[in-house]
């Protein structure tokens, strides 16, 4: 059987550093009030003039290099964003360009929080197919620059940071490695529960003075409706993936989940019986990075040297859609 293993991985956060009392100084709270709701106590800000994809770089780069590959050596690239360059073409085509590659196929994913777990999903199928043979697969996310700091748009603002993450997804025969088994869903009656007007096409035009200056161009969020659903959905989808995969719980050896909020990732543990010592966190460092969160925290587990041939991991995702996710993967 032909399934898709990690051949490389890499992350890659700016340096700028910003503390949750950086972030007290521009809008009503403290570090107490954030770190006492979320977990979080400092997240990386991108500078003016760069890019999504110029971090999705730094982190291709580094997987590149953990695979010892070249850029030519992919066949397919899968990038997975809600704050893409532009509103149009993909980052994924920015990206290969500023790989200096060209001809290779590229696609974009838009699926927030969950969008590295269905690229990775996307990914493997190609791979398990015989379609292609090396992938990128990328989660990359600059939310700064579009985050309301004021008292107004203080509960999204204090959440988000900016990073990426990158794996390249090979095939090979041992059926024993790689993505085992993966699981995706989604609600769209609650897509108003978590989102941002900005691009509403229905407006002509879709972006004048007049929306500029009000808070369509700002993230909203209902976070007890967000909070309620991400618990139940988390441990649903992590006792449905055990179950059809016939793994028991004691068989994992780390949880990677979604980095959103410390108090979800806590209950769900706790629901699920899972030791806290084996779901893995760092948003604390970095915040909530969308579809960086995963390949972040993954990569940084595995330079940690936690990871070793044959561990098994389950990968957990929630977010904006709503869309949640699992994936067993073995290293």
């Amino acid at each position: 059987m032909v399934r898709s293993v990690v051949r490389g991985i890499g992350s890659y956060v700016p340096p700028k550093v910003v503390s949750n009392e950086d972030l007290s100084a521009l809008m009503s709270t403290s570090d107490e009030w954030i770190r006492s709701r979320s977990g979080i106590r400092e997240r990386r800000f991108a500078e003016e003039g760069v890019y999504c994809t110029d971090l999705a770089l730094e982190a291709v780069r580094r997987a590149l290099g953990d695979a010892d590959m070249e850029p030519s050596d992919l066949d397919f690239i899968i990038f997975a964003t809600l704050s893409p360059d532009h509103h149009f073409p993909g980052n994924a085509c920015y990206l290969q360009a500023k790989m200096g590659i060209s001809d290779i196929g590229c696609l974009d994913v838009r699926n927030q929080c969950t969008g590295f777990l269905y690229s990775l999903a996307v990914a493997d199928s190609f791979i398990r197919t015989g379609m292609y043979r090396n992938i990128l697969v990328v989660g990359s996310e600059v939310h700064s620059s579009a985050m309301d700091f004021s008292d107004r748009g203080r509960d999204v603002a204090v959440l988000f940071g900016d990073g990426a993450g990158a794996v390249i997804l090979s095939p090979s025969e041992n059926g024993d490695r790689g993505v085992l088994y993966t699981e995706l869903h989604a609600d769209g009656q609650y897509a108003r529960a978590l989102y941002m007007d900005v691009w509403d096409i229905s407006r002509k035009p879709f972006l004048g003075p007049e929306a500029v200056q009000s808070d369509v161009i700002w993230p909203k969020m209902d976070g007890k409706t967000v909070f309620k659903h991400a618990v139940i959905r988390l441990i649903q989808v992590f006792q449905s993936a055990l179950k059809k995969s016939g793994v028991r719980p004691e068989d994992i050896k780390y949880v990677i989940p979604h980095q959103a909020n410390m108090r979800i990732n806590h209950l769900v543990a706790e629901k699920i019986g899972i030791p806290p010592e084996k779901f893995l966190h760092n948003m604390q460092k970095y915040g909530n990075t969308t579809a960086a969160s995963l390949p972040l925290l993954l990569d940084e587990t595995y330079r940690a040297g936690k990871l070793e041939k044959g561990d098994l991991l389950l990968l957990l995702a929630f977010g904006s859609g709503f869309t949640w996710g699992a994936s067993l993967l073995r290293w």
